[in-house]
């Protein structure tokens, strides 16, 4: 039950003990995943820019350091009504200062019109997704032609959570989500094993076709 239940909180945090417990988490264990993700973009300063899943905001933090240009703009969205609420507090300045826009709502219903989004991001995040072709084929939806994706994680981590029953389905597994890319408009899907500050993690790339 108790692996049940770090699953659950792990996929759309509570406001729970369990649930502050996985959002400390995030605020540690993520941080190598959401600055990379970040980089790998390569965002430029009047890019259009989403996380999918932003938690406490660790990574809408570091891409705000990016959208210099009076064009930038920055997005999350996250199912998560208890990481909604955080990360608004933690970004009060971002979001005060219409530079930042969130939403709390489902990866399957992005609130933002066809073909506006430059670069899209997200860490350890799509294995909880309801279904990965119906994210994908949304998150495609909103990509410019030629916009890129990136989306980091810890494999060997998630393995380890896997063999141990906390990730219950086959989802967590790179290759479902990497050809759900493929079947959905994506190419130049690729996953690399990169390393920063001493610490391993992999990185999956996408780029969306119209």
């Amino acid at each position: 039950m108790l692996k049940a239940i770090l699953g659950e909180q792990l996929g759309k945090p509570t406001k729970t003990i369990a649930g502050w417990l996985v959002s400390l988490f995030f605020k540690t264990r993520n941080v190598v995943l959401e600055e990379n993700a970040v980089r790998l973009c390569n965002i430029q300063p009047d890019d259009t820019v989403l996380e999918v899943g932003f938690g406490p905001g660790v990574g809408l933090s570091e891409a705000a350091k990016y959208l210099t240009g009076p064009k930038g703009k920055l997005y999350g969205i996250d199912y998560s009504e208890y990481m909604y609420k955080m990360a608004s507090r933690n970004l009060h300045s971002l979001l005060e200062a219409g530079r930042l826009c969130l939403f709390h709502g489902s990866v399957e219903r992005i609130p933002l019109s066809d073909s506006t989004v430059d670069k899209v991001y997200h860490c350890n995040c799509y294995y909880f997704w309801p279904d990965l072709r119906t994210g994908s084929r949304e998150i495609h939806r909103v990509m410019k032609p030629g916009a890129v994706m990136v989306s980091t994680l810890y494999l060997e981590s998630i393995m380890s959570c896997a063999s141990k029953g906390i990730l219950n389905n086959k989802k967590w597994e790179p290759e479902p989500y990497m050809a759900a890319l493929r079947d959905t408009g994506f190419i130049d899907v690729r996953m690399e094993t990169r390393q920063h500050k001493g610490k391993e993690f992999q990185a999956i790339f996408a780029t969306a076709i119209k």
